[in-house]
């Protein structure tokens, strides 16, 4: 039966042992069952009860900004002067790696945006990002980041998963696990998609091999954001409640036939979740009674930046409900042709929203508990083929990209790593993403290597098998 491992804080060493400390301590002795038996009944109390980190951190919830597609790290956050004077010379790729999308001649494609430093960091940034540039040093850019996929599926599974190749957990279902949520009438891992769902699916923000009660809730991106969420005409809140307790009362019966039926605890938890909920979300979704100039700073009522906008405002507000994990799908950015079009209109719609989510996170005393993470499943590459005219784009990159961080605890002001002249390899501050995952925790106060669970017998954990911290992005 698979159980979950939480591994005491460092700072309970010094102290009497507790209950959960001393059932780990019998793992060795009474074997494996047993030890991961008695975890199970302990955790099943409350899965999402909160619960301290292994160590201190500021940072205490996040929300996760997801550029679906693959933004072009050359045309946003790091320029290429080099590219301007190779401009369509013909391009020789070295290595093996290639996307489906490359054939033909392939030529050197310089960046249709210029660039310029911004704030007192000199934080490089294409002309577009005329907001963005206005917070930039609170922003922390990380150039060095690597990724193993140049395909969109596998790479999305890997940045929001840890694995290539789906069904491991989502980075919200591994920190609700790590840390629990603070407000048990909301779930503590949602998803703001768009109308589409990005590439490899709801599998993006799974909770895998772990209980079903660390899943992602996705919100709908048009109408209801949760379907039968009003009950209907004439069940009153009485009467609900006397149909729930029946169904536990059935629940409980064959739970007790069923002992180490995950799915079905999870389900009885659910429909208790569903049951709070109808009490909080239609408030805490409703953003009509925010003021006109907060309305105003996200870009709501503008046609560029009103669906984005509502996002940001939206995860604003499920952090100050005390949701722990948000994140937020914006796509796509796969720009293989158009990339001045493409990706004008994209950082169009983000640009305002993102900004004003940094600025109205930090007047709120929230961004210093809040990290605020950007990028998509990885960069892209200097050169395309030439379609005709001025069509010009570029193809997937898994050895260069850029993302950044804002807030909790994060290097804020800072550029970490950088890529060669051309932009198509890191060579500075080079990490893979598993690092960056590791990192990601560490800043929430969890330790990869103690973070596990135990599941086709051997504890797994988010980075696969271990990463190193990068420093660099810890203030």
């Amino acid at each position: 039966m698979n159980a979950p491992f939480f591994p005491c804080a460092g700072s309970r060493a010094l102290h009497a042992p507790t209950r959960r400390e001393f059932l780990y301590s019998l793992g060795a002795s009474v074997g494996s069952l047993a030890f991961t038996s008695l975890l199970a009944a302990e955790e099943k109390k409350n899965p999402l009860a909160p619960r301290a980190g292994h160590f201190p951190a500021k940072a205490k919830n996040v929300i996760f900004l997801m550029m679906e597609g693959g933004p072009s790290h050359i045309d946003t956050f790091d320029p290429k002067p080099l590219l301007a004077k190779m401009h369509l010379q013909e391009f020789v790729r070295e290595g093996k790696q290639k996307s489906a999308m490359e054939s033909g001649k392939r030529y050197y494609v310089k960046s249709p945006f210029a660039f310029a430093k911004h704030g007192q960091s000199g934080a490089d940034m294409a002309e577009n990002w005329t907001h963005l540039a206005k917070v930039a040093d609170e922003i922390c850019f990380f150039r060095g980041c690597t990724v193993d996929s140049v395909n969109h599926p596998t790479a999305m599974y890997q940045i929001n998963c840890g694995n290539r190749f789906g069904g491991d957990p989502g980075l919200g279902a591994w920190v609700n696990y790590g840390l629990g949520t603070v407000n048990q009438d909301l779930p503590g891992f949602i998803v703001l998609p768009e109308i589409s769902y990005p590439q490899g699916g709801a599998a993006n923000w799974s909770n895998g091999y772990l209980p079903a009660s660390f899943q992602g809730t996705p919100l709908r991106a048009k109408g209801s954001p949760i379907l039968d969420l009003t009950p209907p005409a004439g069940v009153s809140e009485a009467r609900q409640r006397k149909n729930l307790d029946l169904i536990a009362q059935l629940n409980t019966a064959h739970a007790a036939q069923h002992p180490g039926h995950d799915e079905l605890a999870a389900r009885m938890d659910n429909y208790e979740l569903a049951f709070r909920m109808q009490m909080q979300v239609p408030e805490t979704l409703d953003l009509s009674k925010e003021d006109a100039k907060t309305k105003e700073l996200y870009g709501i009522g503008q046609d560029a930046t009103d669906a984005f906008g509502r996002k940001c405002l939206l995860a604003r507000k499920l952090i100050e409900k005390g949701v722990r994990f948000v994140q937020l799908y914006n796509g796509t950015w796969d720009s293989h042709d158009y990339i001045e079009r493409a990706h004008g209109n994209l950082v169009r719609g983000v640009d305002q929203p993102i900004a004003a989510l940094i600025a109205d996170l930090k007047q709120r005393g929230l961004l210093e508990s809040t990290l605020i993470v950007w990028c998509g499943e990885f960069g892209r590459t200097p050169d395309n083929g030439v379609r005709g005219g001025t069509a010009y784009g570029r193809d997937h990159n898994p050895n260069a990209m850029t993302m950044w961080l804002a807030g909790g605890g994060c290097n804020a002001g800072h550029t970490i790593g950088a890529t060669d002249d051309l932009g198509m390899v890191a060579v500075e501050g080079k990490a893979h993403v598993r690092d960056f995952h590791v990192t990601l925790l560490r800043l929430l106060g969890l330790d990869d290597n103690k973070l596990t669970y135990y599941h086709a017998g051997r504890f797994k954990q988010l980075s696969q098998f271990g990463g190193q911290v990068i420093k660099e992005l810890i203030a």
